[in-house]
């Protein structure tokens, strides 16, 4: 999920930098109290909800658990997503970890790894089990292993304008390959000089969620997938993730693709007819295009034929243990309430979500709370939890992840052929996955 509207999109890139500022002052050690009488225990749980609604969201059901609960406190801390992943190992190698970590679901492999996450005990296993979509579930689980509660799930689909495809005569979204590769290139404008007004179809080099997300998205609807089931390869250098680059490169040949170009304001300003990306972007746009939001569609990811069997990629985050927490019983019953027990025919983080904008992997949660006057764009991305696909957590993923997005850039400026993108591709990640960590 990227920020509410109040929120910069720059918490979609992946700069795992070191910041001096946390070395200097992120490490200070939180009180965890004992948990004798008048002395509770406090656990404390970093996220990346470090400012805007997300924060007060997540506040909210914490001050409740606080006010009810006398012995166990809960504390928050966060920091930007950007540092997140860094802040996570930083505190642990400095023996400072928190009780409850609040991942991306594609870095799991790497914690699991460095023995940060702890699995999650049985009974809230099959809760987890139970209670979530299968993609929810892949997401919070290395090598079929459970490790926490899942939390926001963003799965992929088309944006589109209705206006710029009514003007170009297209009466609705595409369903197919070839009818997206048609509107792309009728609903593509330009200049009498030959400048580019409206882009077709917004590939963008701006952040992963667009370069390698809607690739992966179109790669899982074509049936392929990035890396093998076991986790030890590539598997994109494929049939289907050539079909995949194939339409990509002719998007971009033919002028109906700008990668150049900030997708995200492009398409909020009517310069973009469709892109495929997560349903997290539903809050940022209506309050970026205001009214002329009543023109953005939602359609499931189109498919190579239209017989064919409907997939997409999906991304989430979840609520975990630490190793190092000394209280993971009393963590795990914090988490238990905040993400299993139902208020008004919700859990508490599905109302957290929803009220930004967002899902959780709990399927009936959200059509409850979206019932009762959510934004219907919405709803194509609740549909797509039942068969999306969940991104790949390996140990290596990050960096296999951004091994692709470089291929993928090169490919669309021109710099790869779709064979030297492919090879490459399956060169760099087979050496990053199947290393030893």
């Amino acid at each position: 999920m990227t920020p509410s509207p109040s929120r910069s999109l720059s918490r979609r890139h992946f700069a795992l930098a070191l910041p001096a500022a946390l070395l200097a002052t992120g490490c200070a050690a939180p009180h965890r109290g004992t948990g004798r009488p008048g002395d509770p225990v406090v656990l404390t749980l970093l996220s990346h909800y470090a400012s805007g609604e997300l924060k007060k969201a997540l506040q909210g059901p914490v001050d409740e658990w606080n006010a009810l609960h006398d012995r166990v406190k809960v504390q928050t801390k966060a920091v930007e997503f950007t540092d997140l992943l860094t802040t996570f190992m930083v505190r642990q190698a400095a023996g400072q970890g928190t009780d409850i970590l609040h991942p991306y679901c594609l870095w799991n492999g790497q914690l699991v790894r460095a023995g940060v996450l702890r699995p999650a005990p049985p009974e809230h296993a099959e809760e987890i089990g139970r209670g979530y979509g299968t993609a929810a579930v892949g997401s919070a689980s290395v090598e079929g292993r459970v490790y926490g509660y899942p939390t926001e799930m963003q799965t992929y689909a088309l944006y589109y304008n209705r206006r710029l495809l009514r003007e170009a005569g297209v009466e609705g979204p595409p369903r197919t390959w070839r009818e997206l590769e048609d509107t792309a290139y009728r609903t593509l404008r330009r200049d009498r000089y030959g400048n580019t007004l409206v882009q077709g179809f917004g590939l963008s080099t701006f952040d992963d969620s667009t370069t390698v997300g809607q690739t992966l998205a179109l790669l899982s609807a074509a049936g392929g997938r990035f890396v093998s089931a076991d986790g030890r390869s590539t598997a994109i250098d494929s049939p289907a993730g050539r079909a995949v680059l194939d339409l990509e490169r002719r998007l971009v040949d033919k002028g109906a693709s700008a990668p150049g170009v900030n997708v995200y304001q492009a398409f909020a300003s009517g310069q973009v007819a469709m892109v495929i990306s997560a349903g997290w972007w539903t809050a940022n746009l209506k309050a970026l295009m205001g009214t002329a939001y009543r023109e953005v569609g939602v359609a499931p990811v189109p498919l190579p034929e239209a017989d064919g069997r409907r997939a997409t990629l999906s991304t989430g985050f979840m609520l975990g243990v630490n190793t190092a927490s000394r209280h993971p019983r009393e963590a795990w019953e914090f988490l238990r309430w905040l993400n299993s027990e139902k208020v008004r025919g919700a859990t508490r983080m599905s109302a957290v979500q929803a009220s930004v904008g967002s899902l959780t992997g709990r399927a009936d949660d959200m059509r409850t709370l979206l019932g009762a006057g959510g934004d219907p764009n919405l709803h194509p991305f609740l549909d797509a939890l039942a068969y999306a696909v969940p991104e790949p957590n390996t140990p290596g993923a990050q960096q296999a992840k951004s091994l692709l997005r470089k291929n993928i850039e090169a490919l669309w400026t021109g710099q790869q052929s779709v064979d030297e993108a492919l090879r490459s591709t399956r060169r760099q990640v087979d050496q990053e996955v199947s290393r030893s960590w």
